[in-house]
């Protein structure tokens, strides 16, 4: 048997959300790398048809769906009819998120909700649906992308934290629950990579050399670094890893 065999996406249709730039986008070009069709998400109409363009002219087939991961009712009824319509979801990975920093003692509370609605319960609401389907047919993949700061916190970022933290040990019950189904539901953990999400932070110079000294690597992750990672979760590879959460931090995590 080729080993390489094993990471091959070809025939496979993975669906991101909150995928037309950042991480969302980089993750869709290396899924697309290793040969899965493309679904692009996101609600901002433009910036998706942009983003499907841009992997289109590198030979990837592509699809959009554009709907609001934080509505249940929107986010099923895409799934439901991109299954119907097209064709089934192989591979998810939920990837939808947002940041707000400001100090805990003055974070309003509308925000908190939003936060939550974004990086928690969009990964409920799309998972769910697209677990449905997933499990009628005995398999599946589901990536939840989780933080460092699943596992750490740093100043102003408290729900933020609380958000990540979440999606971890919610990644950990759907594996629980649905790995007798044949899915495979597993996280992948950023740590500090150069993304807009982290744009204030990137050109903070005394942040960047606070993380350099912090980090056993002693620089910035690069987006792309992260695919390996993803294709291994998404492809037979880890057929037998469920309910893990694989940081890819550059040792952050590893070090006091």
């Amino acid at each position: 048997m080729n080993t390489l065999e094993l990471f091959s996406l070809k025939g496979r249709k993975a669906l991101i959300t909150g995928s037309s730039r950042g991480i969302g986008f980089a993750l869709a070009q290396g899924l697309a790398g290793a040969g899965a069709e493309i679904i692009l998400n996101g609600r901002n109409q433009m910036r998706l048809s942009e983003a499907a363009m841009q992997l289109r002219d590198t030979g990837a087939t592509v699809h959009q769906l554009p709907f609001d991961a934080a509505d249940p009712v929107d986010a099923k009824r895409a799934i439901d009819r991109f299954e119907q319509d097209i064709g089934a979801i192989d591979i998810l990975v939920n990837n939808a998120g947002m940041q707000f920093r400001t100090p805990l003692e003055d974070y309003p509370p509308a925000k908190f909700d939003e936060l939550m609605r974004t990086n928690v319960n969009s990964v409920f609401y799309v998972g769910q649906a697209a677990a449905k389907h997933m499990i009628a047919r005995g398999r599946g993949k589901i990536i939840n992308i989780c933080s460092i700061n699943s596992a750490l916190a740093r100043p102003t970022i408290a729900p933020y934290t609380a958000s990540k933290g979440a999606v971890a040990n919610l990644t950990k019950g759907m594996a629980t629950d649905w790995a007798k189904h044949g899915l495979h539901i597993n996280g992948l953990a950023p740590g500090y990579f150069k993304t807009e999400l982290n744009e204030a932070l990137v050109s903070n110079p005394e942040f960047t050399q606070w993380l350099e000294k912090r980090t056993p690597m002693a620089r910035w992750g690069d987006v792309s670094e992260l695919v390996g990672a993803a294709v291994f979760l998404a492809s037979d590879a880890s057929s037998f890893v469920n309910g893990h959460i694989l940081y890819v931090d550059g040792a952050i995590s590893a070090t006091l």
